[in-house]
């Protein structure tokens, strides 16, 4: 008999710090005490459950077998042929049977099997016991209660126990953070190692990749920053929790923070580009008249951008008014160029400016055609209109990043092959040179 004031007590604090639910816990030691009858008391084959009383403290155990018939049963043939088959034969034979049942699984009938006295019974002998037993039933067979169990199997229980409740932990995790994928949390610098820095979120370690940094950003131990979900995978040791900052959707996420238009429908986000660390540019359309999207996104004396641009580091950010027509919306996104004329040619737009706003269409290593492309879904062609040339693709500007991309993408290979201490401090010192200036929104 269990002492029910000490148990209820501790299944308590374990729900309460673990996250883990009551009737997780009584299945896991439903489990542990079949384990350890089956172990002290059991034979091998044979399928114990048990079933925990909460209200009394008593339970109960029982051995399972399946009724059968003559027709469920292998052969002597088949036994033959089992014994004649080298294994590599046997496992592509049952990887055939799984294959032909996954086709029709509805009409075929059920596999044949060993006949194991510790797991099955003939109909026959199983209607002795209950008359309404039939082939494929489940006959329950009560065991004798035991007071005291053997160490071994004392220790196997515990170690059944332990491991159901790390299982459960970790599904208690995974579920909680799946729930917060595709939304903004919080996180503690923990460590970096090789570029990848690891964050405090609670109950368990947020990872961010390289790839993720901000590149401008310097991560220091014990700092708090805002951490965009980007996906929960389950891996052997517990959820692996991947976080970013340079994530597109980040910037989203901090508008619909800050912006309360935006949470409440009235505005949405249509489209956005960012070079995290540098510039972003964002689309914004009203949903409900009288509503004024740029206004609203930056706030007044400029306070809700600014906060975004506080958290992103100095990353500048352009706001724009979506438009449904593609000449005004590629026009509106080449701010703060002036724009004379666009002109749509198969899967192209060509815009003409003024030759003094050529070098603010190009934007700084083509940056502002680019962002402009990647927010329009259009390539852009800069042309002068004094020269009738085109001055700048956003099509070049973009093989010009890939190319930069590529090679610190190689270079952080060849980081990986010098030692940890020099590899973290390389990652710590790393900075960009992306602008920071807070002057940022442009209608």
């Amino acid at each position: 008999m269990i002492d029910l004031k000490n148990f209820v007590a501790a299944m308590a604090s374990i729900e309460e710090e673990k996250g883990i639910s009551r009737e997780a816990m009584i299945e896991t030691i439903e489990t542990a005490l079949a384990t350890a009858y089956k172990k002290e008391y059991g034979e091998r084959g044979q399928v114990i459950k048990a079933r925990m009383d909460i209200d009394t403290g008593s339970f109960v155990l029982w051995q399972e077998k399946t009724v059968v018939d003559d027709s469920m049963l292998k052969s002597e043939e088949d036994i033959e042929e089992g014994e004649s088959r080298t294994e590599q034969e046997l496992e592509e034979k049952q990887e055939d049977d799984r294959e032909d049942q996954d086709e029709d699984t509805e009409n075929e009938e059920p596999a044949k099997v060993w006949f194991n006295e510790e797991r099955h019974i003939m109909v026959d002998e199983a209607q002795k016991q209950n008359k309404k037993l039939q082939p494929g039933d489940i006959l329950k067979i009560d065991l004798d209660y035991k007071d005291e169990f053997g160490r071994i199997a004392v220790q196997t229980a515990k170690q059944v126990v332990i491991q159901k409740i790390r299982e459960a932990e970790r599904n208690a995790v995974y579920n909680e953070f799946m729930e917060k994928v595709d939304t903004i949390i919080s996180g503690i610098v923990q460590r970096v190692e090789r570029g990848y820095i690891f964050f405090d979120i609670g109950k368990s370690t947020g990872v961010m990749a390289p790839k993720d940094r901000i590149p401008s950003e310097h991560y220091r131990v014990g700092v708090r920053m805002r951490l965009y979900l980007v996906a929960v995978d389950k891996g052997a040791r517990g959820p692996q929790i991947i976080v970013s900052r340079s994530h597109p959707k980040m910037l989203e996420k901090l508008f619909e923070v800050e912006v309360p238009e935006i949470g409440a429908g009235s505005l949405e986000i249509k489209a956005l580009a960012r070079e995290a660390g540098s510039r972003s540019k964002i689309a914004v359309v009203s949903k409900e008249p009288g509503v004024d999207p740029i206004g609203s996104c930056v706030g007044q004396g400029g306070t809700r951008v600014s906060a975004v641009i506080q958290e992103l580091g100095g990353e500048k950010i352009d706001i724009i008014g979506w438009s449904e027509n593609v000449d005004d919306f590629i026009a509106s996104a080449l701010s703060p160029a002036r724009v004379l004329d666009v002109e749509i040619q198969d899967e192209r737009a060509q815009v003409v400016v003024a030759e003094d706003q050529l070098s603010l269409a190009i934007g700084r290593d083509g940056q502002n055609v680019r962002l402009a492309a990647k927010l329009t879904g259009w390539k852009i062609d800069i042309v002068s209109k004094e020269t009738g040339k085109i001055e700048e693709s956003s099509e070049e500007t973009n093989e010009d990043t890939e190319e930069q991309e590529d090679d610190g993408v190689s270079n952080e290979t060849e980081q990986d092959t010098d030692s940890k201490d020099e590899a973290q401090g390389a990652d710590d010192e790393t900075g960009g040179e992306g602008d920071t200036g807070q002057d940022t929104t442009k209608e």
